[in-house]
């Protein structure tokens, strides 16, 4: 079993994934635009280039995600009102590159540092709106 964590964007997750895939040094598995998929003649003209589904490989990790915002409010869904991916990492050093390529451009909410339970471990905002977590855990 693998839990996979799934972000939503407003017409950007190309881009976000692109941008993803250089920091974390992984590689975009799998991208498909609504103008791929089956019927996409219903697609309105201007969605056809957007992303359905993505999916990008980090060594065994997966990181996928959409371009999808629902009307309204852009909230998908009732009862999560906030979540991050949470990336773990083996060593400080690579803590803080990571923290420092995926946070460029973003808001840093809590800078990357040492903790009572981690090496490192910092929270921020990146340029497209994710909520991410970097930590190293301590050696137990």
């Amino acid at each position: 079993m693998q839990l996979v964590s799934y972000l939503f964007f407003k017409n950007n997750a190309a881009e976000a994934f692109d941008f993803y895939a250089k920091c974390l040094g992984g590689k975009i598995a799998m991208k498909v635009t609504y103008g791929d998929m089956p019927e996409s003649e219903r697609v309105p003209a201007e969605m056809r280039n957007l992303v359905a589904h993505v999916q990008l490989a980090v060594g065994n990790a997966q990181l996928m995600g959409s371009d999808w915002c629902p009307p309204g409010d852009g909230t998908p869904y009732p009862g999560i009102h906030g979540s991050r991916v949470c990336l773990v990492v083996d060593s400080p050093e690579e803590a803080e590159r990571v923290f420092k390529a995926l946070s460029a451009g973003g808001e840093v909410m809590m800078p990357i540092a040492e903790t009572s339970w981690s090496l490192r471990f910092g929270m921020f905002t990146d340029r497209y709106g994710a909520h991410w977590m970097v930590n190293c855990n301590r050696p137990a």
